[in-house]
């Protein structure tokens, strides 16, 4: 299993239980009794978890999993307010948000990395560009940064519609891939104004898509082929890698990451039973069928 030094004991408990036990009940149409597992947050992981909780409804079609986004910060709001039982993040919870939790709930927030992600770089298919160093996209997003055209960058602006301008393309900042990709690559300085935010990893991919002089970052699985993810460097001479499955596994591309969730307090009932299913070999080829990093590598216990 590729994990964090700092990850706790795998599992889950559903923090706020819409009635006894772990998850909601609700009648169904045969008069018995369905559980509901909410699940919030990060924009990343929205496809992902969509794609968890259908197959596991057809593993065990007595329990519905309820999934929205909105962004980690989105996810860490609604867990300590008792709106979802699990949050959904791209990054990791703040010291500050863990205080805060402790303080309104009396609870601590319990971790489970479930998968491994790289943030990719995104430009339109017909860019020329290859490659970009970290350096450069602190200099396209940072505060203050020089580089503002592609032809800085070595792009022949005529494959672009002659357009030399770059468009930068974010996201809003309740999101985990905005402050990730603000502490890693422009550490912890502030963005440029001017950039066109979107509020989904989704929304960032097609609308690159539909923009030539267009850059973004975004999860490797909201690739297209309408898209290019550049490989990146690391520092000037460094190898380029690109976001690919082997290079995220093996930490080597410059911006992966885990995505994990949060739950408030131990393990326990419906709740326990859906991670421990999503860490099981079906849950993780889900991961890897959605284009992410499974968490557990095959023939390893979570």
């Amino acid at each position: 299993m590729l994990s964090k030094s700092s990850l706790p004991a795998c599992g889950l408990l559903a923090a706020m239980t819409l009635a006894a036990g772990c998850g909601g009940g609700s009648p169904d149409r045969a008069g018995g009794a369905k559980t509901i597992i909410t699940v919030g947050g990060s924009d990343t992981m929205v496809n992902l978890a969509q794609e968890w909780a259908e197959t596991y409804h057809r593993v065990a079609p007595d329990v519905s999993v309820e999934v929205s986004g909105g962004g980690t910060g989105v996810g860490i709001r609604d867990l300590m307010q008792g709106i979802v039982e699990v949050a959904n993040c791209s990054r990791d919870i703040e010291p500050s948000e863990r205080e805060q939790i402790r303080r309104n709930t009396g609870r601590d927030p319990v971790e489970t990395v479930v998968a491994y992600d790289g943030i990719a770089v995104y430009v339109h298919k017909d860019n020329p560009l290859e490659e970009i160093t970290m350096a450069q996209l602190a200099a396209i997003y940072g505060e203050g940064g020089a580089i503002g055209k592609w032809s800085q960058l070595g792009a022949d602006p005529s494959a672009l519609g002659g357009a030399d301008d770059i468009v930068r393309i974010s996201r809003q900042n309740s999101s985990g891939t905005y402050l990730y990709f603000r502490e890693h690559v422009l550490a912890d300085k502030d963005f440029k104004p001017g950039s066109l935010d979107m509020s989904g990893s989704k929304d960032v991919v097609e609308l690159i898509a539909r923009t030539k002089s267009g850059i973004g970052y975004s999860g490797m699985g909201y690739a297209t082929e309408d898209v290019k993810m550049l490989k990146i460097r690391a520092a000037d001479g460094a190898e380029a890698y690109a976001p690919t499955v082997e290079n995220v596994q093996r930490r080597v591309y410059p911006l992966a990451r885990s995505l994990q969730v949060y739950t408030l307090g131990a393990p326990e009932g419906a709740v326990k039973a859906y991670v421990e299913w999503i860490l099981s070999p079906a849950g993780q080829a889900v991961v890897e069928q959605a284009g992410y990093v499974p968490a557990v590598r095959s023939g390893t216990d979570p």
